[in-house]
């Protein structure tokens, strides 16, 4: 390493048929160093962390790693020699235990055969130092899906690596679980390991990353410190022009259809996350919900849609009460609903786009049990277009596309349907900046129409850049809400914060 450099790639080159994913793509890491590869979805940072450990080869150019030309022909290579990886999808065996996940392949062995005492005994003090404390004996699926993430993580830092690459780490996690798995990365850098850091989150990038490389069209854009960009600068780069265009705020004040409302909750309780919500949405409204997590913002959701019927309460449409007894029944009046986890529970993945985009539709489109496929094709061509869903055609299979546009089939899904109110949970979540741009203005164009949008998001930007009024939610209440001039994010963390005082006070 004569250079400093831990891990340098040059001149890299990968095709596909149709396709260059990689084009002539230099990146370079030093120990110690952890470094952000940012880039929209499709320019090149799977690809290039993929030839890194073995999965592809490289067509051309030149992997050195501590200074030795390396060439890895599988991805256990590649671990053996250091690297290690943490995908975004968990790849681990969910009726292992949690120790046995964390030593597979490499678990320590007695007279008799494994021992299991030492394999638990490991496992655990690895999770401890993550400030994680679990039963190491149980099986992972009993598990949730964050401590399976930290899981993973564990695994990876305690193979002796060198380089770990953590593609979206923090996907699954909570405030309070990427402010540990910080600082355990924090630990592992001073002691030297270097780590490749791969998110979407702009603000996770400023606040864990040393340097970024940003990748457009499989062409290496820049390499700089963090510190001396800004996130206009960094968005820029990635999506090739003006952030200012994307990152602006793209809503004013309400000016819908009056101050009638739509739809209305009122005192709405569960037993459970809801304490008694009241809130109410006007035709062509943007209303969006903001709180912290386990704050009974998606729980609401559900209860407006009719997911949850076991609530106290109740639920006015243009001022008549309702109630609903199950999805069915919010659909036929005209509701509609993106959940947070679009692969778990929005996509079907074998199946097609049109097969997706046209699964509400169907009763409409078919007579007799036939569905008319003239019209069916018809209505998907029709928002492939309008929507700019990036597809070779409507039969490919959702799976096969990125994030951003599998949710775009999931919006047009629901807009076929012409819904009065579409609730929109967590909608970028996972998506690149460009594909968020996007959405958001869908979004827009959407409310643009008449109809009223809940908006459900963590990322309080994109609150503020997007709603008319936010509602604030707090322990299954809402706190406060905020319009007009007041919108802000630091105004939302204080009204936040004031009920949290407040609640202090009265304990």
């Amino acid at each position: 390493m004569d250079n400093g450099y831990l891990l340098e790639m040059k001149q890299i080159d990968k095709q596909f048929p149709g396709v260059h994913a990689l084009d002539h793509v230099d990146f370079r890491v030093r120990p110690g160093e952890i470094h952000a590869l940012m880039g929209e979805n499709g320019a090149g940072k799977s690809t290039l962390m993929k030839v890194l450990t073995g999965l592809y080869r490289l067509d051309s150019g030149e992997i050195r790693l501590e200074g030795r030309a390396v060439s890895f022909g599988s991805p256990l290579e590649s671990q053996r020699a250091g690297i290690s990886t943490i995908y975004q999808e968990i790849n681990l065996i969910p009726y292992l235990s949690v120790a046995e996940n964390i030593c597979l392949g490499r678990e320590p062995m007695n007279r008799t055969g494994i021992d299991w005492r030492q394999v638990n005994q490991n496992a655990a003090a690895v999770l401890g130092e993550m400030g994680v404390t679990v039963d190491v004996t149980q099986p992972l699926c009993a598990y949730g899906t964050a401590i399976q993430q930290m899981v993973a993580i564990a695994r990876a830092i305690s193979v002796q690596a060198k380089l770990v690459v953590m593609d979206e780490p923090t996907s699954s996690l909570d405030e309070k679980e990427v402010a540990v798995l910080f600082q355990q990365m924090r630990k592992l850098k001073e002691k030297g390991l270097a780590m490749i850091f791969i998110s979407h989150r702009l603000d996770e990038i400023f606040e864990i990353c040393d340097t970024v490389t940003i990748l457009k069209d499989g062409k290496r854009v820049s390499e700089d410190p963090v510190a001396g960009l800004t996130k206009l600068e960094l968005v820029s780069r990635m999506i090739g022009r003006d952030a200012a265009d994307v990152l602006r705020r793209k809503n004013g004040r309400y000016e819908g259809g009056g101050e009638q409302l739509l739809f209305e909750v009122r005192q709405a309780a569960d037993g459970g996350k809801l304490r008694g919500v009241s809130l109410g949405i006007r035709r062509g409204e943007i209303l969006g919900l903001a709180g912290l997590l386990g704050s009974g913002r998606t729980e609401l959701a559900k209860v407006v849609f009719g997911d949850n019927p076991d609530y106290s309460g109740e639920l006015l449409l243009d001022g008549g009460p309702v109630r609903w007894k199950a999805p069915r029944d919010a659909i036929a009046h005209k509701l509609a609903y993106c959940p947070e986890d679009r692969k778990a529970e929005g996509i079907f993945p074998y199946m097609s786009i049109r097969e997706n985009m046209t699964m509400a539709l169907l009763p409409r489109i078919a007579r007799g049990g036939v569905v008319d496929n003239k019209r069916q094709k018809q209505i998907v061509q029709e928002y492939i277009g309008s929507l700019a869903i990036k597809t070779p055609g409507p039969e490919q299979l959702i799976r096969n596309l990125s994030g951003g546009n599998q949710q775009k089939v999931l919006l047009a899904r629901w807009l076929c349907m012409e819904p009065r109110l579409i609730i929109l949970d967590e909608p970028t979540r996972g998506i690149d900046i460009g594909a968020k741009s996007e959405i958001e203005t869908l979004i827009q164009q959407i409310a643009g129409r008449g109809i009223s949008v809940l908006l459900i998001s963590s990322e309080l930007e994109e609150l503020v850049r997007n709603c008319h009024r936010v509602v604030v939610m707090r322990d299954g209440r809402n706190i406060g809400e905020l319009e007009g001039d007041e919108l802000s994010e630091a105004r939302i963390m204080q009204t936040i914060a004031q009920d949290m005082v407040r609640e202090e006070d009265a304990g």
